[in-house]
């Protein structure tokens, strides 16, 4: 085997300034994906807190529920949403911050009137699906009480 003697190698100056210049761009290039990532998971999902189904009664098909967007985003209520597996309305009564649409801000509260094909019967649970525009679902469940 021939060793050359006259090729030359870079410097051990110019070989540490360029394994440098790559680490750094390497390293921006994973934080700005792990950046995207973690923003994709911290950033403003939609999350609706349901409270507890209130205002039915026996024999009647009209529910109401309470809401509030807890997430990071402006949410869009569904006209319509479930109630097991039968389709319901679900029409926005009101909002804390704005007119009554189907649009809600972060942390703003509406109520729902929800309106069922079927009639409640009394002393039966109920599990009541809120849908988003984005098909997220959110759930409640309740008991309709007995006449007094």
């Amino acid at each position: 085997m021939k060793i050359l003697k006259n090729r030359k190698a870079l410097s051990p100056v110019v070989a540490s300034i360029i394994l440098i210049a790559v680490t750094v761009a390497v390293s921006i290039a994973v934080a700005a994906w792990m950046g995207a990532l973690t923003f994709g998971f911290m950033g403003g999902g939609e999350s609706l807190q349901c409270g507890t189904p209130w205002g039915w009664t026996d024999g009647e098909s009209i529910v109401y529920v309470n809401v509030t967007n807890s997430g990071g985003s402006t949410l869009t209520i569904s006209k319509s949403g479930r109630i097991g597996n039968n389709v319901t309305t679900v029409e926005v009564q009101y909002e804390s911050n704005s007119p009554a649409d189907e649009k809600l801000a972060p942390n703003e509260k509406a109520g729902l009137k929800i309106t069922w094909v079927d009639k409640f019967v009394a002393g039966n649970a109920y599990t009541i699906i809120v849908v988003t525009g984005t098909n997220h679902e959110f759930t409640t469940t309740g008991t309709v009480p007995s006449p007094s």
